[in-house]
């Protein structure tokens, strides 16, 4: 018999119908020479400390930092999870090969190893990876099945994570425990939670800190149309005055007049930072409930694989475009221009260079069928973009308006959109490029002034030369703090190491860099929920007392900086593209704790960090 082990029951059904296994039986099906058996996600854990050594039951800083000789796991303690392991157990044993039919992704790998391993299987082991749960891509998946040891490199990057993530959370946690807790109260510390919890508690600060400097603006208005100085701001008051009564009283002139066409490419695909962005943006879902959501569209098979960093399909994808686009009968109308004619191939959406063990989430084309109201909005979203990049870029023309009264220069610009393209999929749901630019850009630097939103406005027809009267504005402002992170920036600042970018092309080198992956930031986050860190006031975060004394009690940068928890996130990543040594990562996470736990072993100081007992509300 053949044995093939999913990660949830419901994948093992789809897998099972496809595969002719039809008897029903105690934990798993069976039919057509094929046992089809599942997990419940995680059936097996690192071992804790005191399955190492009865010492490190107690807690106690003389026996840190706890660095066992060689990690083991052990199965969670959980009846009904020890009950399928035992199934397990037994097709493993009794079987001639084992299909791992486990998420595809390191996470997948990473369990359905432990429980092979647990289970001491012996057989031979073969892959299946697929990207949808599509009937079409199961029985392509098991037409291309690999040998398991193609997949020791992200197995590999899955174990180094796992003890990574021991290494500082047990012995780090339990030293600030010991060292500046109150009551027993738990100190959690992580290598992803710490440095998040950093970026808000930073944030938080600058807000807080921020002084408003006063500026002053110089603007006119000419035929019902504002224009700008060219000087910008006056940091002094007594500039701007002089100009004002330069100009007051004498005509406006029309200087120059530009017209320049160009073009605006359609938004890229979903990647799952970018989903869990957009829906917190526009539903406030958070970056949990998105991943929820996503992963039942998923497993319902009418969208794909969800953990991704990618925002490209591959170009093998390419011949099947039209059949997903025939598929997509809800939205016939705005596919069936696209159906008429050759689809395009554009580097901007096909690139294997970008795509690694997924591609860009998308529609498979499937109905969906029973979908929850929030399901269908996030496949709504995934849809609509999925057939913009098809559609023609969005021509657009700017006008450049430039005008003067007495030598002193101002500008209006109009935009005009001469032809929707993509824009019309969109109509009903006006959507930004890219998502939260905005607030990026607004939150770069801590003095930020108090602009207007720039308007797209239709210019009239002007003409060079043409004079007239106009009405002058010489306004005070102020500059302005950034802004709280909501889950959507936060998810952005995680993604590029805090760092605040508007470029598609350089935060996808960021990304490298990130801290956590795709998948596990939304846990991170509500971790930081759990852990009473961080609160919610409607969509802003913010840190509670407790998250403001542990981030300001950690001393060693190693342990709150984004951009090295990024560097580790990379060395994981080159661990799963078999660059970089997995034992090496390891050795340098030992060396760091040991380092940690001298450094506040040292501290003479009694402080004590306050237990926060605000209440954390998801509004």
């Amino acid at each position: 018999m053949k044995v093939c082990i999913a990660e949830k029951p419901s994948v093992a059904r789809e897998i099972a119908e496809v595969l002719g296994a039809t008897r029903k039986m105690e934990g798993f099906m069976e039919g057509n020479g094929y046992q089809v058996s599942w997990t419940f996600g995680h059936l097996c854990t690192l071992k804790e400390p005191q399955d190492y050594s009865p010492d490190w039951k107690q807690w106690n800083v003389r026996f840190l930092p706890m660095i066992p000789p060689r990690f083991g796991i052990k199965l969670i303690d959980n009846p009904t999870y020890h009950k399928q392991f035992k199934i397990l157990e037994t097709l493993i044993q009794n079987a001639e090969e084992v299909i791992n039919c486990g998420d595809a992704g390191l996470e997948g790998e990473l369990i359905q190893r432990w429980v092979m391993q647990k289970a001491g299987c012996k057989c031979p082991v073969r892959r299946l990876w697929i990207s949808s749960l599509t009937e079409d891509a199961i029985r392509e998946g098991f037409l291309a099945l690999k040998d398991q040891c193609e997949y020791q490199h992200l197995y590999e990057a899955g174990l180094s994570r796992a003890i990574g993530d021991w290494i500082l959370g047990m012995n780090a946690t339990r030293l600030y425990t010991l060292y500046y807790g109150q009551n027993k109260q738990v100190l959690s510390i992580g290598r992803v939670q710490t440095p998040t919890l950093a970026l808000i508690v930073k944030r938080q600060k600058e807000i807080e800190n921020f002084k408003p400097e006063p500026y002053w603006e110089l603007k006119t208005v000419y035929r019902k149309i504002t224009f700008s100085s060219l000087h910008g701001k006056f940091s002094k008051k007594e500039e701007g005055e002089e100009l004002l009564q330069k100009i007051t009283d004498k005509l406006f002139t029309i200087t120059d007049i530009t017209k320049k066409k160009g073009k605006e490419t359609a938004p890229r695909l979903f990647d799952l930072t970018s989903l869990q962005v957009e829906c917190n943006k526009k539903f406030s879902f958070s970056a949990d409930d998105t991943l929820k959501l996503i992963q039942s569209l998923y497993e319902k098979k009418v969208t794909t694989y969800p953990r991704v960093d990618t925002m490209f399909l591959s170009e093998d994808l390419y011949p099947k475009i039209p059949q997903i686009l025939k598929g997509l009968t809800d939205y016939t109308a705005l596919t069936a221009t696209l159906l008429t004619a050759k689809i395009p191939k554009s580097k901007k959406v096909f690139d294997n260079t970008k795509v690694t063990d997924h591609h860009a989430i998308i529609p498979t084309g499937a109905p969906p069928r029973n979908l929850s109201g929030n399901e269908q909005r996030v496949y709504d979203l995934v849809t609509r973009r999925f057939i913009a990049v098809f559609y023609p870029d969005c021509e657009i023309s700017t006008t450049t308006v430039l005008g003067e009264v007495e030598d002193v220069k101002f500008k209006a610009t109009g935009k005009q959109i001469l032809s929707p393209g993509w824009r019309v999929v969109f109509e009903k749901q006006p959507i930004d490029k890219e998502p939260l630019n905005n607030d990026n850009a607004e939150q770069n630097n801590s003095g930020n002034e108090q602009r207007p939103a720039e308007e797209n406005t239709v210019l009239p027809d002007f003409t060079k030369g043409e004079s007239g009267p106009h009405k002058p504005d010489f306004a005070e402002r102020w500059t302005m703090p950034p802004k709280p992170y909501t889950e959507a920036t936060l998810l952005r600042a995680m993604e590029t190491a805090g760092k605040f970018v508007d470029n598609d092309e350089l935060r996808d080198v960021l990304k490298e860099n990130g801290i956590g992956r795709p998948s596990t930031r939304a846990a991170i986050i509500e971790t930081l929920f759990k852990r009473n860190y961080i609160r919610k006031e409607r969509k802003n975060l913010h840190a509670t007392s407790t998250g403001v004394e542990l981030i300001d009690t950690i001393q060693d940068e190693l342990l709150k900086s984004a951009e090295l928890t990024g560097l580790w996130e990379k060395k994981l990543r080159q661990i799963e593209q078999g660059a970089y040594n997995a034992a090496a990562f390891i050795n340098e996470l030992k060396e760091m704790i040991e380092q940690i736990v001298r450094h506040v072993c040292s501290d003479t100081t009694t402080r004590m960090i306050t237990i926060s007992e605000d209440v954390v509300k998801k509004i």
